[in-house]
């Protein structure tokens, strides 16, 4: 059953205007589910009860519910959401001092097949709609109503650039109807060029982060298999045309593998590689997953030489810091951890954006 969560105030307008009421009833539900995080049709008591048994008919109010969360002691709690149709996704909570942030997913799993991550190894089983992508805000935010969710990052489970159309639509309503800026939204792509240009029309203020990961074709191709598609000249070239349109700075996020990209051989490349551009790198080391892969995290010492390096290039270059990591919740080990019985998961590793969007 269709959500209503998901549509924008015009749209909710239309959908009572058609069940005979007022097109201002639409405004109050998205007043209740937008700012008031109202999940239940007895919690719109704006409405009169006629207006929401006839809209319960028809619609359901939200289509996210936590099945259960792990809570670290820095305060990252991980939730495991149920979809209507039975499919599983995962969502993190991340409060800061001064800001709070939520990493959502796109997809149920992702098509990418990227070497060192967990969702990467599981395929995909399909896209989220605009509102079980929105839901997750919601829903975190109803469960953490003292703290205001300031930022988003697409950065869950999923390629979100492959599910273009409703990853924007969710964008445009975080921003527009729940109020997130979209200075504080980051969208985060392993590099699907077509997607990446068609953004740059867009012209939103949101911040684009690229997956690198490597500084050179031969080993990026290891790690991310649709550098077979879009090698790194023509992602580069897509991000620079990027920053052109927009005047937005790009983040490169790197995930640093003991002996494999952290050497100084590849920080010299990686520095050559970005000098003059509009962009900064973001080094993640590398977190465990269960995933049987032969990487490690590096040592500290590796970790400070490699960040210098690239430094010394005159390319600005930070380490994020780490949340999350004994719940599994940290970047890269996001897994779906229940799998709906008969989910039709598949292995997609090189794709082709579609015009839509979907893979």
């Amino acid at each position: 059953m269709e959500t209503l969560v998901g549509k924008t105030t015009q749209e909710l307008e239309a959908v009572v205007q058609a069940l005979g009421a007022p097109a201002f009833r639409g405004r109050q539900i998205a007043q209740a589910i937008y700012k008031r995080q109202v999940r239940t049709w007895d919690g719109l008591t704006d409405l009169p009860r006629d207006l929401r048994a006839r809209l319960a008919e028809h619609y359901d109010l939200a289509p996210c519910r936590v099945r259960s969360s792990s809570a670290a002691p820095d305060g990252t709690v991980k939730y495991l959401m149920d979809q209507p149709d039975g499919e599983v996704i995962e969502s993190v909570f991340l409060p800061y001092p001064g800001r709070t942030s939520v990493c959502i997913s796109s997809q149920v799993g992702c098509p990418m097949a990227c070497s060192f991550c967990a969702t990467g190894t599981e395929g995909l089983a399909r896209n989220l709609s605009a509102g079980e992508i929105v839901d997750q805000v919601l829903l975190m935010q109803s469960l953490h109503p003292e703290q205001r969710i300031t930022h988003v990052v697409f950065m869950g489970m999923g390629e979100p650039l492959l599910n273009y159309a409703a990853a924007l639509a969710a964008i445009r309503i975080l921003n527009q109807e729940v109020g997130i800026a979209m200075r504080h939204v980051t969208l985060s792509t392993v590099g699907v060029v077509p997607n990446i240009e068609k953004l740059a029309d867009e012209d939103l203020q949101l911040t684009l982060a690229v997956s690198l990961h490597a500084p050179n074709d031969t080993l990026r191709s290891e790690l991310v298999p649709l550098n077979e598609k879009y090698p790194i000249a023509r992602l580069l070239q897509a991000c620079r045309d990027y920053t052109d349109k927009t005047r937005r700075r790009i983040t490169f996020e790197y995930v640093l593998l003991a002996d494999v990209n952290d050497g100084e051989k590849e920080a010299h490349e990686l520095g050559d590689l970005l000098r003059g551009m509009l962009a900064g790198v973001n080094v993640i080391p590398y977190n465990t997953t269960d995933v049987a892969a032969p990487y490690q995290r590096p040592t500290p010492e590796a970790q400070r030489r490699f960040r210098e390096i690239v430094a010394g290039h005159g390319v600005t270059i930070t380490q994020r810091k780490e949340r999350g990591h004994r719940i599994a919740a940290a970047c890269g080990q996001l897994k779906r951890s229940a799998l709906r019985r008969g989910s039709m998961m598949r292995s997609l590793p090189v794709i082709a954006a579609a015009p839509s969007g979907k893979p």
